[in-house]
C-alpha cells in the first residue's frame, strides 16, 4: 500500500470517528437541554406561584418579558415573542385579572393602549427575581467567573440560533 493511500484511509477513518463523536455529543446535548427545560418549567411554576397563587408558568414568562421591555403595545409583544396573538391577548387578560399588569393610554396615539406592570406586579416580581438571583449565585459559588461568563456567552449564542 502506498503512503498516499494510508494517509487517505486514516483521513476517512478520522472523518467517520468525528461523525460518530459529533452525533454522540448532539445526543448528550439534547438530553441535557431536555433536563434543563424540565427543570426550568418546574422553577417557573414555583416562581409564578410566589408572584401570585393564580399565575401559571406561561403567564409568568410573559410577565418577565413585559418587565424587561416596559410599556408596550400587545402587538409588539406578539412580534417580539413570536407567540400567537390570541395567546398573548389571553395571557395579558389573565395578568390584568390578577392585578399584575394594566392597560394604559399610549401617549403617542390616543387610540392605542400600552400594557405595563402595575406597582403590585413590579413589586412582587422584583422580590421573586431578587430571591432567585440569590439562589442562583449560591448554586454557582463553586464555578470560576470565567466559566460563568463562557456559559452565559454560549447560552446567548444558543438563544440567538434558536
Amino acid at each position: 500500500m502506498t503512503e498516499g493511500r494510508k494517509v487517505a484511509e486514516r483521513g476517512e477513518g478520522a472523518g467517520r470517528a468525528d461523525t460518530v463523536e459529533r452525533e454522540a455529543a448532539a445526543q448528550d446535548f439534547e438530553r441535557e437541554l431536555s433536563k434543563l427545560f424540565g427543570r426550568a418549567r418546574s422553577v417557573s411554576l414555583s416562581l409564578a406561584a410566589k408572584v401570585h397563587p393564580g399565575l401559571d408558568g406561561a403567564s409568568y414568562a410573559l410577565l418577565l418579558h413585559l418587565s424587561d421591555i416596559g410599556p408596550v403595545r400587545a402587538a409588539d409583544v406578539v412580534e417580539r415573542t413570536g407567540l400567537d396573538k390570541s395567546t398573548v391577548s389571553r395571557q395579558i387578560a389573565r395578568l390584568a385579572e390578577l392585578g399584575l399588569v394594566e392597560r394604559v393610554p399610549d401617549p403617542s396615539d390616543g387610540r392605542a393602549r400600552l400594557v405595563q406592570l402595575t406597582a403590585t406586579g413590579s413589586a412582587r416580581l422584583a422580590e421573586v427575581r431578587s430571591d432567585r438571583r440569590q439562589q442562583l449565585r449560591a448554586k454557582f459559588t463553586g464555578w470560576p467567573t470565567v466559566d460563568i461568563q463562557e456559559f452565559s456567552r454560549l447560552l446567548a449564542r444558543l438563544n440567538c440560533d434558536l
